[in-house]
């Protein structure tokens, strides 16, 4: 098998109820309920963002109680950095940009485990930056007027 392939053959799939689980005890929610209320303004909020052939296999990997909510939302014509997702997060559901992001967390790392390592990094390229550390991957940037450290000063 190539490195290739490996690296798209997506993590073994779960179901919604153990998704659920899985989002209730890494947020430390107290009920079932409010794990449900996260999943779905989270994924609601990536389905504004994503689009493309990354939108189709995500939504193919995820459940389908997941999928659903994922697609059902229109892809905005604004795209928002990692940050701008966490504002507007907090903005719909009426709580902190702390607390969004705790819950952009909580569930984007089961997502990341569904899409599996070649599909998030398909789905990182296309988002803007500050996502990575949602989806529970470490985010390297460029700083923007250095030199590479292999290149002399002149």
């Amino acid at each position: 098998m190539s490195l290739t392939s490996q690296l798209d053959r997506p993590a073994p799939g779960m179901t919604f109820d153990q998704m659920l689980e899985r989002v209730r005890y890494d947020g430390a929610y107290p009920t079932r309920e409010r794990a449900e209320e996260v999943v779905s303004a989270v994924l609601a909020a990536l389905g504004r963002q994503l689009t493309g052939e990354e939108r189709v296999d995500l939504a193919a990997r995820l459940p389908v109680e997941a999928a659903l909510v994922f697609t059902a939302q229109i892809p905005g014509t604004e795209q928002l950095t990692g940050w701008g997702f966490v504002k507007d997060l907090a903005t719909r559901t009426g709580g902190s940009p702390a607390t969004a992001r705790w819950d952009a967390g909580a569930v984007l790392t089961s997502v990341a485990q569904l899409a599996g390592p070649g599909l998030l990094t398909r789905v990182l390229a296309q988002l803007p930056p500050g996502y990575g550390l949602l989806f529970g991957r470490a985010e390297l940037t460029q700083t923007v007027g250095r030199q590479p450290l292999s290149t002399p000063c002149r």
